[in-house]
Protein backbone atom coordinates (compact mmCIF):
# COMPACT_ATOMS: atom_id res chain seq x y z
CA UNK A 1 0.00 0.00 0.00
CA UNK A 2 1.69 3.25 -1.29
CA UNK A 3 0.75 5.63 1.39
CA UNK A 4 1.94 8.76 -0.40
CA UNK A 5 -1.00 7.82 -3.33
CA UNK A 6 -3.70 7.21 -0.88
CA UNK A 7 -7.30 8.16 -2.74
CA UNK A 8 -10.37 8.19 -0.53
CA UNK A 9 -12.55 7.12 -3.54
CA UNK A 10 -10.85 4.00 -3.76
CA UNK A 11 -12.25 3.01 -0.01
CA UNK A 12 -16.07 2.49 0.97
CA UNK A 13 -17.44 2.14 4.56
CA UNK A 14 -17.79 -1.53 5.70
CA UNK A 15 -18.88 -1.29 8.98
CA UNK A 16 -17.97 -0.57 12.59
CA UNK A 17 -18.92 -1.56 15.94
CA UNK A 18 -18.84 0.63 19.15
CA UNK A 19 -14.93 1.32 19.28
CA UNK A 20 -13.73 1.32 15.66
CA UNK A 21 -14.62 1.78 12.31
CA UNK A 22 -13.91 0.04 8.90
CA UNK A 23 -13.33 0.63 5.42
CA UNK A 24 -12.61 -1.54 2.56
CA UNK A 25 -10.86 -0.93 -0.42
CA UNK A 26 -12.44 -1.21 -3.50
CA UNK A 27 -9.94 -3.71 -5.11
CA UNK A 28 -7.28 -4.69 -3.14
CA UNK A 29 -8.44 -7.64 -0.78
CA UNK A 30 -7.74 -4.99 2.72
CA UNK A 31 -9.45 -3.39 5.13
CA UNK A 32 -8.23 -0.17 7.21
CA UNK A 33 -9.95 -0.15 11.04
CA UNK A 34 -9.71 3.05 12.82
CA UNK A 35 -9.98 3.67 16.83
CA UNK A 36 -13.55 6.00 17.02
CA UNK A 37 -13.96 7.84 20.52
CA UNK A 38 -17.13 9.99 22.06
CA UNK A 39 -16.13 13.82 20.88
CA UNK A 40 -15.20 14.63 24.28
CA UNK A 41 -12.26 11.86 24.99
CA UNK A 42 -8.72 12.60 22.99
CA UNK A 43 -6.09 10.46 23.34
CA UNK A 44 -2.35 11.43 22.57
CA UNK A 45 -1.10 10.09 18.61
CA UNK A 46 1.54 7.74 21.38
CA UNK A 47 -1.54 6.69 23.17
CA UNK A 48 -3.42 5.72 19.47
CA UNK A 49 -0.27 3.67 18.22
CA UNK A 50 -0.09 2.37 21.38
CA UNK A 51 -3.68 0.90 21.42
CA UNK A 52 -3.25 -0.24 18.22
CA UNK A 53 0.13 -2.14 18.73
CA UNK A 54 -1.78 -3.94 22.16
CA UNK A 55 -4.37 -4.93 19.23
CA UNK A 56 -1.62 -6.33 16.93
CA UNK A 57 -0.09 -8.13 20.11
CA UNK A 58 -2.75 -9.80 21.56
CA UNK A 59 -3.45 -11.48 18.12
CA UNK A 60 -0.18 -12.41 17.18
CA UNK A 61 0.95 -14.07 20.58
CA UNK A 62 -2.09 -15.29 22.32
CA UNK A 63 -4.98 -15.77 19.99
CA UNK A 64 -3.12 -16.79 17.54
CA UNK A 65 -1.34 -19.36 19.40
CA UNK A 66 -4.30 -20.69 20.85
CA UNK A 67 -6.53 -20.89 17.75
CA UNK A 68 -4.00 -21.28 14.85
CA UNK A 69 -2.01 -19.29 13.05
CA UNK A 70 -4.69 -20.14 9.27
CA UNK A 71 -7.78 -18.81 11.60
CA UNK A 72 -6.35 -15.11 13.05
CA UNK A 73 -5.47 -12.27 10.86
CA UNK A 74 -3.63 -9.84 12.95
CA UNK A 75 -2.40 -6.80 10.36
CA UNK A 76 -0.69 -3.92 11.19
CA UNK A 77 -0.47 -0.57 12.38
CA UNK A 78 0.04 2.18 9.23
CA UNK A 79 0.57 5.55 9.82
CA UNK A 80 -1.64 7.56 6.58
CA UNK A 81 -2.03 11.21 5.71
CA UNK A 82 -4.06 13.23 7.27
CA UNK A 83 -5.66 15.11 4.48
CA UNK A 84 -6.44 11.12 3.10
CA UNK A 85 -8.01 10.21 7.02
CA UNK A 86 -10.21 13.85 7.02
CA UNK A 87 -11.59 13.50 3.29
CA UNK A 88 -12.41 9.80 4.06
CA UNK A 89 -13.85 10.98 6.73
CA UNK A 90 -16.78 13.11 5.36
CA UNK A 91 -16.94 10.33 2.78
CA UNK A 92 -18.03 7.88 4.66
CA UNK A 93 -19.95 9.68 7.52
CA UNK A 94 -23.33 9.69 5.48
CA UNK A 95 -23.20 6.02 5.28
CA UNK A 96 -23.21 5.86 9.11
CA UNK A 97 -26.21 3.90 11.03
CA UNK A 98 -27.37 7.44 13.15
CA UNK A 99 -26.96 4.90 16.45
CA UNK A 100 -23.46 4.95 15.76
CA UNK A 101 -22.82 8.40 14.98
CA UNK A 102 -22.10 8.97 19.24
CA UNK A 103 -18.59 8.19 18.46
CA UNK A 104 -16.32 10.17 16.12
CA UNK A 105 -13.17 8.73 13.76
CA UNK A 106 -9.82 9.50 15.08
CA UNK A 107 -8.51 11.64 12.33
CA UNK A 108 -5.65 13.30 14.30
CA UNK A 109 -3.29 10.55 15.07
CA UNK A 110 -3.72 9.26 11.32
CA UNK A 111 -2.54 5.71 12.62
CA UNK A 112 -5.37 2.68 11.68
CA UNK A 113 -4.75 -1.16 11.56
CA UNK A 114 -4.27 -2.35 7.94
CA UNK A 115 -5.50 -6.24 7.81
CA UNK A 116 -6.96 -8.64 4.79
CA UNK A 117 -10.57 -8.41 4.33
CA UNK A 118 -11.99 -11.58 5.63
CA UNK A 119 -15.11 -11.37 3.21
CA UNK A 120 -12.60 -12.20 0.77
CA UNK A 121 -11.69 -15.63 0.70
CA UNK A 122 -7.69 -15.21 2.35
CA UNK A 123 -5.11 -16.21 -0.30
CA UNK A 124 -5.21 -13.69 -3.00
CA UNK A 125 -4.08 -10.07 -2.78
CA UNK A 126 -6.61 -8.80 -5.46
CA UNK A 127 -9.92 -9.12 -5.36
CA UNK A 128 -10.96 -12.32 -7.26
CA UNK A 129 -13.02 -11.73 -10.41
CA UNK A 130 -15.77 -14.75 -9.20
CA UNK A 131 -18.46 -14.78 -6.51
CA UNK A 132 -17.74 -14.44 -3.19
CA UNK A 133 -20.45 -15.61 -0.26
CA UNK A 134 -19.03 -14.81 3.12
CA UNK A 135 -21.11 -15.59 6.07
CA UNK A 136 -20.51 -13.66 9.32
CA UNK A 137 -21.50 -15.71 12.78
CA UNK A 138 -21.10 -14.16 16.75
CA UNK A 139 -21.67 -17.91 17.97
CA UNK A 140 -21.17 -16.43 22.19
CA UNK A 141 -20.38 -18.56 25.14
CA UNK A 142 -20.84 -22.30 24.34
CA UNK A 143 -21.06 -23.69 27.70
CA UNK A 144 -22.95 -23.41 31.19
CA UNK A 145 -20.76 -22.83 33.89
CA UNK A 146 -19.39 -25.22 36.02
CA UNK A 147 -18.06 -23.31 38.74
CA UNK A 148 -18.86 -24.11 42.43
CA UNK A 149 -18.66 -20.16 43.08
CA UNK A 150 -21.77 -19.88 40.71
CA UNK A 151 -24.80 -19.54 43.45
CA UNK A 152 -27.67 -19.06 41.14
CA UNK A 153 -28.91 -22.21 40.32
CA UNK A 154 -30.51 -21.60 37.26
CA UNK A 155 -26.60 -20.96 36.36
CA UNK A 156 -26.43 -24.26 35.87
CA UNK A 157 -29.57 -25.08 33.86
CA UNK A 158 -29.92 -22.18 31.35
CA UNK A 159 -27.23 -20.47 29.13
CA UNK A 160 -26.53 -16.99 29.24
CA UNK A 161 -27.41 -16.08 26.09
CA UNK A 162 -30.73 -17.83 26.58
CA UNK A 163 -30.92 -15.56 29.78
CA UNK A 164 -30.05 -12.32 28.21
CA UNK A 165 -32.64 -12.74 25.25
CA UNK A 166 -35.25 -11.83 27.69
CA UNK A 167 -33.73 -8.79 29.03
CA UNK A 168 -32.77 -7.69 25.39
CA UNK A 169 -36.50 -7.80 24.97
CA UNK A 170 -37.95 -6.71 27.79
CA UNK A 171 -35.43 -3.37 27.51
CA UNK A 172 -36.24 -2.83 23.56
CA UNK A 173 -33.10 -3.91 22.10
CA UNK A 174 -34.87 -6.74 19.86
CA UNK A 175 -38.21 -7.49 18.86
CA UNK A 176 -38.39 -10.95 19.91
CA UNK A 177 -36.55 -13.69 21.59
CA UNK A 178 -34.51 -16.27 19.21
CA UNK A 179 -34.28 -19.78 19.29
CA UNK A 180 -31.14 -19.76 18.46
CA UNK A 181 -28.94 -21.79 21.63
CA UNK A 182 -24.95 -21.17 21.27
CA UNK A 183 -24.87 -24.79 23.11
CA UNK A 184 -26.71 -26.11 20.21
CA UNK A 185 -23.90 -25.01 18.07
CA UNK A 186 -21.18 -26.00 19.85
CA UNK A 187 -23.03 -29.43 20.42
CA UNK A 188 -21.09 -31.36 17.11
CA UNK A 189 -23.95 -33.05 16.79
CA UNK A 190 -25.67 -32.10 12.88
CA UNK A 191 -29.16 -32.00 13.90
CA UNK A 192 -28.66 -29.59 16.87
CA UNK A 193 -26.48 -27.33 14.64
CA UNK A 194 -28.80 -27.29 11.81
CA UNK A 195 -31.17 -26.01 14.24
CA UNK A 196 -29.19 -23.39 15.44
CA UNK A 197 -28.14 -22.41 12.10
CA UNK A 198 -31.89 -22.49 11.25
CA UNK A 199 -32.86 -20.57 14.45
CA UNK A 200 -30.16 -17.56 13.63
CA UNK A 201 -31.25 -16.83 10.40
CA UNK A 202 -34.98 -16.62 11.45
CA UNK A 203 -33.78 -14.01 14.32
CA UNK A 204 -29.87 -13.28 13.00
CA UNK A 205 -29.69 -9.88 15.69
CA UNK A 206 -26.49 -9.09 15.71
CA UNK A 207 -25.22 -12.68 15.68
CA UNK A 208 -25.41 -13.14 11.66
CA UNK A 209 -24.95 -11.37 8.92
CA UNK A 210 -24.47 -12.29 4.67
CA UNK A 211 -22.12 -10.76 2.70
CA UNK A 212 -22.38 -11.17 -1.06
CA UNK A 213 -19.01 -9.97 -3.54
CA UNK A 214 -18.57 -7.52 0.23
CA UNK A 215 -22.17 -6.13 0.23
CA UNK A 216 -24.01 -7.23 3.15
CA UNK A 217 -27.08 -9.09 1.82
CA UNK A 218 -28.62 -10.15 5.00
CA UNK A 219 -28.68 -9.22 8.64
CA UNK A 220 -30.42 -7.10 11.29
CA UNK A 221 -28.88 -3.76 13.02
CA UNK A 222 -31.71 -3.05 15.55
CA UNK A 223 -35.02 -3.81 16.90
CA UNK A 224 -36.61 -1.36 14.13
CA UNK A 225 -34.85 -3.47 11.40
CA UNK A 226 -37.51 -5.41 8.75
CA UNK A 227 -38.32 -9.05 9.66
CA UNK A 228 -36.38 -11.68 7.54
CA UNK A 229 -37.36 -12.20 4.24
CA UNK A 230 -36.18 -15.58 2.95
CA UNK A 231 -37.18 -15.73 0.21
CA UNK A 232 -35.07 -12.52 -0.95
CA UNK A 233 -31.93 -14.06 0.68
CA UNK A 234 -32.80 -17.40 -1.61
CA UNK A 235 -33.16 -15.42 -4.70
CA UNK A 236 -29.40 -13.75 -3.96
CA UNK A 237 -28.01 -17.56 -2.98
CA UNK A 238 -29.69 -19.68 -5.67
CA UNK A 239 -27.28 -18.79 -8.49
CA UNK A 240 -24.30 -20.57 -5.39
CA UNK A 241 -26.23 -23.84 -4.79
CA UNK A 242 -28.64 -24.77 -7.79
CA UNK A 243 -26.21 -22.66 -10.92
CA UNK A 244 -28.28 -24.93 -13.35
CA UNK A 245 -31.31 -23.14 -12.01
CA UNK A 246 -33.02 -27.00 -11.91
CA UNK A 247 -35.32 -25.22 -9.10
CA UNK A 248 -38.56 -23.26 -9.42
CA UNK A 249 -39.44 -19.99 -7.59
CA UNK A 250 -41.46 -20.68 -4.64
CA UNK A 251 -41.62 -21.69 -0.87
CA UNK A 252 -39.94 -25.54 -1.81
CA UNK A 253 -37.18 -23.76 -3.45
CA UNK A 254 -36.52 -20.81 -0.64
CA UNK A 255 -36.04 -23.99 1.70
CA UNK A 256 -34.55 -26.03 -0.93
CA UNK A 257 -31.42 -23.10 -0.61
CA UNK A 258 -31.64 -22.59 3.05
CA UNK A 259 -31.00 -25.82 4.15
CA UNK A 260 -27.64 -26.25 1.61
CA UNK A 261 -26.37 -23.23 3.05
CA UNK A 262 -27.03 -24.97 6.95
CA UNK A 263 -25.36 -27.80 5.81
CA UNK A 264 -22.54 -26.08 4.16
CA UNK A 265 -22.09 -24.02 6.91
CA UNK A 266 -21.91 -26.90 9.26
CA UNK A 267 -19.52 -28.73 7.37
CA UNK A 268 -17.23 -26.03 7.03
CA UNK A 269 -17.48 -25.33 10.94
CA UNK A 270 -16.69 -29.13 11.33
CA UNK A 271 -13.69 -29.07 9.54
CA UNK A 272 -10.23 -28.10 10.51
CA UNK A 273 -6.66 -28.50 11.20
CA UNK A 274 -5.08 -29.42 14.76
CA UNK A 275 -3.08 -26.49 14.51
CA UNK A 276 -3.01 -24.23 17.27
CA UNK A 277 -2.61 -24.80 21.07
CA UNK A 278 -5.98 -24.40 22.58
CA UNK A 279 -6.41 -28.27 23.09
CA UNK A 280 -3.04 -27.59 25.01
CA UNK A 281 -5.34 -26.35 27.84
CA UNK A 282 -7.26 -29.45 28.19
CA UNK A 283 -10.58 -28.48 28.98
CA UNK A 284 -12.95 -30.89 28.19
CA UNK A 285 -16.50 -28.99 26.70
CA UNK A 286 -19.16 -30.41 28.34
CA UNK A 287 -17.48 -32.82 30.65
CA UNK A 288 -18.08 -30.30 33.75
CA UNK A 289 -21.60 -29.26 32.94
CA UNK A 290 -25.06 -30.66 31.17
CA UNK A 291 -24.82 -30.57 27.18
CA UNK A 292 -28.22 -29.35 26.58
CA UNK A 293 -29.72 -25.89 27.74
CA UNK A 294 -33.35 -26.13 29.45
CA UNK A 295 -33.79 -23.54 27.65
CA UNK A 296 -33.46 -24.15 24.38
CA UNK A 297 -36.93 -25.11 22.08
CA UNK A 298 -33.88 -27.75 20.93
CA UNK A 299 -33.76 -29.10 24.67
CA UNK A 300 -37.69 -28.73 25.22
CA UNK A 301 -38.59 -30.61 22.34
CA UNK A 302 -36.09 -33.50 23.46
CA UNK A 303 -37.75 -33.78 27.04
CA UNK A 304 -41.29 -33.58 25.56
CA UNK A 305 -40.12 -37.13 23.88
CA UNK A 306 -39.52 -38.56 26.84
CA UNK A 307 -35.50 -37.84 25.58
CA UNK A 308 -33.24 -36.65 28.77
CA UNK A 309 -30.51 -36.07 25.92
CA UNK A 310 -29.22 -36.53 22.67
CA UNK A 311 -26.28 -38.74 21.59
CA UNK A 312 -22.96 -36.93 22.22
CA UNK A 313 -21.02 -36.27 18.98
CA UNK A 314 -18.83 -33.92 20.52
CA UNK A 315 -17.15 -31.19 18.17
CA UNK A 316 -13.59 -32.43 16.28
CA UNK A 317 -10.41 -31.33 18.31
CA UNK A 318 -9.19 -29.63 14.79
CA UNK A 319 -11.99 -27.69 14.39
CA UNK A 320 -12.54 -23.92 15.25
CA UNK A 321 -15.30 -24.06 17.08
CA UNK A 322 -13.59 -26.41 19.71
CA UNK A 323 -10.49 -24.79 19.55
CA UNK A 324 -12.78 -21.40 20.58
CA UNK A 325 -14.98 -23.29 22.99
CA UNK A 326 -11.28 -24.15 24.47
CA UNK A 327 -10.64 -20.46 25.35
CA UNK A 328 -13.92 -19.73 26.60
CA UNK A 329 -13.21 -22.41 29.28
CA UNK A 330 -10.72 -19.99 30.78
CA UNK A 331 -13.64 -19.10 32.51
CA UNK A 332 -12.62 -21.25 35.27
CA UNK A 333 -14.72 -19.38 38.40
CA UNK A 334 -17.36 -17.56 36.32
CA UNK A 335 -18.12 -13.85 37.04
CA UNK A 336 -19.44 -14.59 40.78
CA UNK A 337 -15.95 -16.18 41.56
CA UNK A 338 -14.01 -13.84 39.87
CA UNK A 339 -15.30 -10.37 40.72
CA UNK A 340 -13.50 -10.81 44.56
CA UNK A 341 -10.36 -11.64 42.91
CA UNK A 342 -10.75 -8.33 41.09
CA UNK A 343 -11.54 -6.38 44.29
CA UNK A 344 -8.15 -8.02 45.34
CA UNK A 345 -6.41 -7.08 42.18
CA UNK A 346 -7.83 -3.61 42.77
CA UNK A 347 -6.97 -3.07 46.61
CA UNK A 348 -3.23 -3.80 45.57
CA UNK A 349 -3.20 -1.12 43.07
CA UNK A 350 -4.79 1.39 45.36
CA UNK A 351 -1.85 0.64 47.30
CA UNK A 352 1.03 0.52 44.52
CA UNK A 353 -0.33 2.18 41.86
CA UNK A 354 3.40 1.71 40.22
CA UNK A 355 2.58 -1.61 39.83
CA UNK A 356 -0.21 -1.05 37.00
CA UNK A 357 2.82 -1.69 34.26
CA UNK A 358 4.36 -4.97 36.48
CA UNK A 359 1.45 -6.78 36.22
CA UNK A 360 0.92 -6.33 32.67
CA UNK A 361 -2.79 -5.08 32.70
CA UNK A 362 -1.97 -3.00 29.61
CA UNK A 363 -0.10 -5.09 27.93
CA UNK A 364 2.97 -6.08 26.43
CA UNK A 365 0.66 -8.73 25.43
CA UNK A 366 3.91 -11.33 24.76
CA UNK A 367 4.91 -14.88 25.31
CA UNK A 368 5.71 -14.19 29.34
CA UNK A 369 1.55 -12.92 29.34
CA UNK A 370 0.47 -16.22 27.22
CA UNK A 371 2.34 -18.70 29.35
CA UNK A 372 0.76 -17.35 32.68
CA UNK A 373 -2.70 -17.95 30.97
CA UNK A 374 -2.28 -21.97 31.25
CA UNK A 375 -2.15 -22.07 34.93
CA UNK A 376 -5.71 -23.61 35.07
CA UNK A 377 -5.51 -24.21 38.71
CA UNK A 378 -8.35 -23.22 40.76
CA UNK A 379 -7.12 -23.18 44.37
CA UNK A 380 -6.94 -20.01 45.88
CA UNK A 381 -3.34 -19.32 47.48
CA UNK A 382 -4.54 -15.78 48.26
CA UNK A 383 -1.86 -14.12 46.51
CA UNK A 384 -2.29 -11.23 44.28
CA UNK A 385 -0.55 -13.35 41.47
CA UNK A 386 -3.36 -15.98 41.52
CA UNK A 387 -5.86 -13.07 41.33
CA UNK A 388 -4.20 -11.99 38.84
CA UNK A 389 -3.85 -14.31 36.68
CA UNK A 390 -7.54 -15.62 37.15
CA UNK A 391 -8.40 -12.03 36.08
CA UNK A 392 -6.33 -12.20 32.35
CA UNK A 393 -7.99 -15.78 31.90
CA UNK A 394 -11.52 -14.22 32.51
CA UNK A 395 -10.24 -11.36 30.19
CA UNK A 396 -9.24 -13.76 26.97
CA UNK A 397 -12.47 -16.23 28.03
CA UNK A 398 -14.72 -13.40 27.47
CA UNK A 399 -12.65 -12.11 24.30
CA UNK A 400 -13.51 -15.63 22.77
CA UNK A 401 -16.78 -15.13 24.00
CA UNK A 402 -17.55 -12.38 21.65
CA UNK A 403 -15.61 -12.84 18.65
CA UNK A 404 -16.53 -13.78 15.37
CA UNK A 405 -16.16 -16.41 12.84
CA UNK A 406 -16.30 -15.40 9.23
CA UNK A 407 -16.31 -18.44 6.42
CA UNK A 408 -16.12 -17.15 3.37
CA UNK A 409 -17.35 -19.31 0.06
CA UNK A 410 -16.76 -19.39 -3.31
CA UNK A 411 -17.83 -21.90 -6.55
CA UNK A 412 -14.92 -24.14 -7.81
CA UNK A 413 -14.08 -23.50 -11.22
CA UNK A 414 -13.91 -25.78 -13.59
CA UNK A 415 -10.02 -26.70 -13.50
CA UNK A 416 -10.44 -27.11 -9.76
CA UNK A 417 -7.11 -29.35 -9.62
CA UNK A 418 -4.29 -26.15 -9.23
CA UNK A 419 -6.63 -25.10 -6.57
CA UNK A 420 -4.67 -25.86 -3.12
CA UNK A 421 -7.20 -24.17 -0.80
CA UNK A 422 -9.99 -26.86 1.09
CA UNK A 423 -12.80 -27.77 -0.58
CA UNK A 424 -16.47 -28.15 0.97
CA UNK A 425 -19.59 -29.92 -1.19
CA UNK A 426 -23.27 -29.45 -1.62
CA UNK A 427 -26.19 -31.32 -3.41
CA UNK A 428 -25.13 -29.28 -6.49
CA UNK A 429 -21.92 -27.76 -6.30
CA UNK A 430 -18.70 -27.68 -4.75
CA UNK A 431 -16.81 -24.52 -3.18
CA UNK A 432 -13.31 -22.95 -2.10
CA UNK A 433 -14.11 -21.54 1.43
CA UNK A 434 -11.63 -19.90 4.11
CA UNK A 435 -12.22 -19.39 7.73
CA UNK A 436 -11.39 -15.99 9.38
CA UNK A 437 -11.59 -15.27 13.25
CA UNK A 438 -12.08 -11.40 13.75
CA UNK A 439 -13.38 -9.15 16.65
CA UNK A 440 -10.25 -10.13 18.92
CA UNK A 441 -9.57 -7.63 21.04
CA UNK A 442 -8.30 -8.17 24.33
CA UNK A 443 -11.64 -7.16 26.97
CA UNK A 444 -11.02 -4.33 29.09
CA UNK A 445 -10.24 -4.68 33.04
CA UNK A 446 -12.03 -1.90 33.97
CA UNK A 447 -15.22 -3.43 32.33
CA UNK A 448 -15.28 -6.49 35.31
CA UNK A 449 -17.85 -4.65 37.70
CA UNK A 450 -19.73 -4.04 34.73
CA UNK A 451 -20.03 -7.47 33.55
CA UNK A 452 -20.87 -8.91 37.65
CA UNK A 453 -23.43 -6.04 37.49
CA UNK A 454 -24.64 -7.24 34.34
CA UNK A 455 -25.29 -11.14 35.32
CA UNK A 456 -26.93 -10.37 38.16
CA UNK A 457 -29.46 -7.87 36.06
CA UNK A 458 -29.58 -10.54 33.44
CA UNK A 459 -30.00 -13.73 35.78
CA UNK A 460 -32.83 -11.93 38.54
CA UNK A 461 -34.72 -10.79 35.52
CA UNK A 462 -35.22 -14.86 34.32
CA UNK A 463 -35.42 -16.22 37.37
CA UNK A 464 -38.40 -13.49 38.46
CA UNK A 465 -40.48 -13.52 35.04
CA UNK A 466 -39.64 -16.42 32.62
CA UNK A 467 -38.83 -19.07 35.35
CA UNK A 468 -41.74 -17.94 37.82
CA UNK A 469 -43.99 -18.08 34.88
CA UNK A 470 -43.21 -21.52 33.94
CA UNK A 471 -43.48 -22.94 37.55
CA UNK A 472 -47.14 -21.13 38.10
CA UNK A 473 -48.17 -22.80 34.99
CA UNK A 474 -46.73 -26.17 35.85
CA UNK A 475 -48.34 -25.87 39.28
CA UNK A 476 -51.69 -25.16 37.65
CA UNK A 477 -51.42 -28.12 35.04
CA UNK A 478 -50.69 -30.63 38.12
CA UNK A 479 -53.47 -29.30 39.98
CA UNK A 480 -55.65 -29.61 37.22
CA UNK A 481 -54.80 -33.28 36.94
CA UNK A 482 -55.73 -33.78 40.50
CA UNK A 483 -59.68 -32.81 39.77
CA UNK A 484 -59.91 -34.11 36.57
CA UNK A 485 -62.31 -36.83 36.24
CA UNK A 486 -61.87 -40.22 33.62
CA UNK A 487 -65.26 -41.00 32.16
CA UNK A 488 -64.92 -44.37 29.78
CA UNK A 489 -67.69 -44.68 26.96
CA UNK A 490 -68.40 -48.13 25.61
CA UNK A 491 -68.04 -48.44 21.80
Amino acid sequence: MDKGKMDENEWGYHGEGNKSLVVAHAQRCVVLRFLKFPPNRKKTSEEIFQHLQNIVDFGKNVMREFLGENYVHCGEVVQLPLDFVKQLCLKVQSERPESRCDKDLDTLSGYALCLPNLARLQTYHFAEHRPILCVEIKPKCGFIPFSSDVTHEMKHKVCRYCMHQHLKVATGKWKQISKYCPLDLYSGNKQRMYFALKSLLREAQNNLKIFKNGELIYGCKDARSPAADWSELAHHLKPFFFPSNGLASGPHCTRAVIRELVRVITRVLLSGSDKGRAGALRLGPGSQGPCVCEASPFGKSLRHQGKSSLERSGLPKGCLLYKTLQVQMLDLLDIEGLYPLYRRVEQYLEEFPEQRKTLQIDGPYDEAFYQKLLDLSTEDDGTVAFALTKVQQYRVAMTAKDCSIMIALSPCLQDASSDQRPIVPSSRSRFTFSVSVLDLDLKPYESIPHQYKLDGKIVNYYSKTVHTKDATMMSTRFKESEDCTLVLHKV
